[in-house]
């Protein structure tokens, strides 16, 4: 499917900055995406109480990541 650096993880990572989950989606990884959008957008959601928006940042960065790295098995 999808190789390290190839276009489609360059594409999947650019998703996931804008939405939180939908590079993984596209990657065909469907629990991860919905657990990641569902984990970033309520930590976003209670930002002023600082650590859940600490970890948000931590799991949006984490999605980035992991997209632009993903090896197909």
């Amino acid at each position: 499917m999808l190789k390290v650096g190839n276009t489609g993880n360059v594409i999947a990572a650019l998703c996931n900055v804008f939405f939180p989950g939908l590079g993984q989606l596209i990657q065909g990884r469907l629990f991860l995406a919905v657990f990641i959008f569902i984990t970033v957008t309520v930590g976003y959601w209670f930002w002023f109480l600082i650590f859940p928006g600490i970890f948000a940042a931590l799991v949006h960065l984490f999605s980035i990541l992991n997209a632009a790295t993903y090896k197909s098995a």
